[in-house]
C-alpha cells in the first residue's frame, strides 16, 4: 500500500526513518518529501510544521506527490480531561475544527460551510486491533490555530464538542485536504497535558523524550497490521 506520513516532531521522523529500506529526499513545493519502503509498503513521509495552514500544504503537496491510498498523521494533543492521561494515544475517530465560525449561515459552529462537521477516519483503519492496547484510545479530535492553555478555552471548545477528547492545531486541516482529494485519512496523537489542570506545567516533564517513542510504537503496529 502506499501510505503518506505527516509528523509533528523531528524525533517522530528520526525514529521512523532508518527502518525505511533505501529511502531518498526530494523537495516538492519547498516541502522535504522522504520516499522509501516499509515491509509491504511505499510510505512518503514528511514533517508539516505547525498550524493549519502549514497542515494543509503539507498534505496537498504530499498527496499531489506520492498519490497515497492513506495519509496517517502523527503528533502531539492537549487532553481535554475526558479520559485521555498524559502519553495516552488517541486514535481520531473523527476530526473537526474548534475555531471555526462561518457566521449565521446554516452551518453551526466548528463547519466549514458546504463540508462535514465530522471528518472521519475509515472503519477498516479504526477497526485494527493495535488500537485496543492499554493507552490507546478513540475519540474526538478537535483543531484550531491556537495553543489551549486555559481551563477557559478548553470550556469554550467542550460547548462545542462536549465528546472531545484531545485537541490540536493540524489534524482538522489535514483531515478536509484529504477529503477534498478523496483519500482516507487517520490521527494519531499522544495527549501531552490538559490545560487548566493544576499541575499543568509539570505534566510536560520528560514529555519530549517518551512521546515520540509512544506515538511512533502505534504507528510502527499500524504500519505492521495493514
Amino acid at each position: 500500500m502506499k501510505i503518506g506520513i505527516i509528523v509533528a516532531m523531528q524525533k517522530e521522523l528520526d525514529l521512523l526513518l532508518p527502518l525505511v529500506n533505501d529511502y531518498k529526499s526530494r523537495q516538492v513545493n519547498g516541502v522535504t518529501l522522504y520516499e522509501g519502503k516499509l515491509g509491504n509498503h511505499e510510505l512518503t513521509m514528511m514533517q508539516c510544521g505547525i498550524g493549519k495552514v502549514n497542515a494543509a500544504i503539507g498534505a496537498m503537496t504530499l498527496i499531489d506527490a506520492s498519490s497515497p491510498a492513506l495519509v496517517i498523521n502523527s503528533g502531539v494533543a492537549g487532553g481535554t480531561g475526558s479520559g485521555a492521561k498524559i502519553l495516552d494515544v488517541v486514535v481520531g475517530d473523527r476530526v473537526a475544527y474548534h475555531d471555526v465560525w462561518c457566521g449565521p449561515c446554516g452551518a453551526p459552529r466548528g463547519c466549514v460551510q458546504g463540508l462535514p462537521q465530522y471528518f472521519e477516519a475509515p472503519s477498516q483503519v479504526l477497526d485494527s486491533p493495535v488500537f485496543n492496547s492499554e493507552g490507546v484510545m478513540r475519540g474526538l479530535i478537535a483543531s484550531g490555530d491556537q495553543f489551549v492553555d486555559s481551563e477557559e478555552m478548553l470550556s469554550a471548545i467542550k460547548a462545542i464538542y462536549p465528546d472531545v477528547m484531545a485537541v490540536d492545531m493540524e489534524s482538522a486541516a489535514i483531515a478536509q485536504t484529504c477529503y477534498l482529494k478523496n483519500v482516507p485519512f487517520v490521527s494519531i496523537r499522544v495527549v501531552s497535558d490538559t490545560p487548566g489542570s493544576e499541575d499543568n506545567t509539570s505534566q510536560y516533564k520528560s514529555f519530549w523524550d517518551d512521546a515520540p517513542r509512544h506515538t511512533f510504537e502505534v504507528l510502527l503496529s499500524l504500519l505492521e497490521s495493514l
